[in-house]
């Protein structure tokens, strides 16, 4: 098939090399002409594992262009363009009615079948309400006759876009027609590997499907953050043995529920307040949604206290960690960096580490931290180090840089990535979230404010 993806990002680049390794002739469609020219080149134009050597094993099948009237000459286009969150929290459409725009004056001066999927993430109501009325006026077509609309979001997670593509839980699309969604359904059952359900559905349900399974899930990960501060409060418990016996339920799962520490990304924070908003445009309570984003943003205050109570006057901090998940170099919404800037502007020393994400962490810590090289040196000069992100190298520390100058150390191991029995005899404490604490700081005030203001 034909097919052209319009946003060469995070996500469009990959879903291009997914398309075009399965044979599909991919045009990809950016605003940016180096984004446009590295695609031409035969260059990953973001950093996704796995991106480049999908690109370079599909190079023939992959063009790219800046000229978006040029996606009409394909069967089928896929939008996956920004859609920001507003001052509420809702999603704005700017960005998929400009595509829109330059797509339409390329279908008007053709009259072959085209499908034009939104794969962006919009509020529920979007594509009857604005995104189809905007398709017919650009493209001077109906939806239903020569033209097809479909809303299609992915379901990935950044570091592992490729395989989530190619293995999805369930392919969700919503459809204005059965034409449109059965053209998408064939595109799409020729790229997973792993026989997934389909389910087609009218527009806005499955914009509201997208948006409920991130808002679901987001409360499923601060249900076990809540789990883990109550047995760090309760003596001998352990949130890994309660979750452990949880998830065994059919009714639950073990997926996403980790005690731990706050979750973020571009995703899961901004999806949740949007689905609040849109419950209050309605007249509904958003009760479960507002009260999983006080817990998350309650998460980082719960950690400070924790560093602050084993930190004597004038002892510096290291934090491992700044990108939001692992294999990724993402920082939005980064529970390290919000705790590197809630203790950086308490008056703490601060030393960080991430070994992808520096470039962007540092800017936008602000001065309130100072950059290190390696796992090494924040241990060296920090009294007490917290693991917030659980990269695979941070599961084996360099024991030699601990024991160098006689001082014991303390490790917050907030994934509970180290091993029980690798540092008994080591110059180094591991405090192990998520199970009880000795001298459980009950009551502490964080110093220098909330987290919330961050």
């Amino acid at each position: 098939m034909r097919v052209a993806v319009v946003g060469l990002g995070k996500l469009g680049a990959p879903l291009a090399a997914v398309l075009a390794s399965k044979g599909n002739d991919v045009l990809g469609v950016d605003v940016s002409p180096e984004a446009v020219r590295l695609l031409n080149e035969g260059r990953a134009p973001v950093a996704e594992p796995g991106l480049q050597e999908l690109i370079s094993a599909s190079r023939e099948r992959l063009s790219a262009t800046t000229d978006l009237e040029a996606a009409a000459s394909t069967e089928l286009s896929i939008l996956l363009v920004p859609t920001p969150s507003d001052a509420r929290g809702a999603f704005s459409n700017e960005h998929v009615l400009s595509a829109i725009e330059g797509i339409g004056r390329g279908l008007a001066v053709r009259d072959d079948y085209h499908v034009l999927v939104v794969g962006s993430t919009v509020m529920p109501g979007s594509c009857d309400s604005e995104i189809l009325p905007a398709l017919e006026r650009a493209s001077s077509r109906r939806v239903g006759e020569t033209l097809g609309l479909c809303y299609s979001p992915e379901f990935i997670a950044l570091g592992s876009v490729i395989r989530d593509l190619l293995e999805p839980d369930m392919v969700l699309i919503g459809e204005s027609d059965s034409r449109a969604g059965s053209v998408l359904e064939q595109l799409y059952a020729g790229v997973a590997e792993n026989d997934p359900a389909f389910r087609r559905m009218s527009l806005v349900n499955a914009e509201l499907t997208k948006i409920a399974v991130n808002t679901y899930v987001t409360m499923k990960i601060s249900y076990a953050n809540t789990l883990a501060d109550i047995c760090e409060r309760l003596p001998g418990a352990d949130v890994e043995t309660v979750t452990d016996a949880l998830g065994l339920d059919t009714r639950i799962g073990p997926k996403f529920l980790r005690g731990a520490i706050a979750y973020g990304g571009p995703c899961f924070p901004r999806d949740n307040k949007a689905f609040a908003a849109f419950a209050r445009d309605l007249g509904a309570e958003p009760l479960l949604a507002e009260a999983t984003e006080s817990v998350n943003r309650a998460q980082i205050d719960r950690l400070a206290r924790i560093v602050q109570s084993r930190l004597a006057v004038g002892g510096a901090v290291g934090i491992l960690g700044l990108a939001y998940k692992p294999a990724t170099g993402v920082i939005d919404e980064s529970a390290g960096i919000a705790l590197a800037k809630l203790l950086g502007n308490a008056g703490y020393e601060v030393h960080v580490y991430d070994p992808v994400a520096m470039d962007a962490a540092l800017p936008a810590l602000e001065g309130l931290a100072h950059g290190s090289r390696s796992v090494a040196e924040v241990l060296e000069r920090s009294d007490v180090t917290v693991i917030a992100t659980p990269w695979p190298e941070f599961a084996e520390l360099p024991i030699e840089a601990i024991a160098k100058d006689g001082k014991r150390r303390l490790v917050i191991d907030c994934w509970r990535q180290l091993s029980e029995e690798s540092y008994g005899d080591a110059m180094i404490d591991v405090v192990r979230l998520g199970r009880a604490l000795d001298g459980f700081p009950r009551g502490l005030t964080v110093v220098g404010g909330s987290s919330h203001e961050i």
